[in-house]
């Protein structure tokens, strides 16, 4: 990363295009988790069926993490292309490097983010 309070912009791109690659590939192992519940009662016993509700439920919910973080990683893109990375959205002060170190997507300074 940048050592002089610059930005490195193509490490904050590189992070965030690793986090968008991992997150995409995780989504699509995990499809088959949240396809349908099959209702047969003769081939699944009810808890059977509510643990796969369950199970199914789970990873939907992951499933809508992982959007919400892809539309965030998706919007520090286009920030990167707008040449508007690395600033506040609230108040337009500057992200301190570290926060977007450790996460490349923030869209607040620290004291906007309180």
């Amino acid at each position: 990363m940048a050592g002089n309070g610059e930005i490195d912009i193509g490490a904050m791109r590189a992070l965030l295009a690793e986090e968008r690659n991992a997150l995409v590939r995780a989504s699509a192992a995990t499809a088959e988790d949240r396809a349908p519940v099959e209702l047969d009662q003769p081939a699944m016993g009810r808890l059977s069926r509510m643990d796969a509700m369950r199970a199914q439920g789970m990873a939907e919910a992951s499933e809508a993490r992982r959007r919400a973080r892809l539309s965030r990683i998706d919007a520090a893109v286009g920030r990167i292309e707008d040449g508007s990375f690395g600033e506040c959205l609230e108040c337009g002060e500057p992200i301190p490097q570290r926060r977007l170190e450790i996460d490349p997507a923030a869209t607040l300074c620290v004291s906007c983010a309180g």
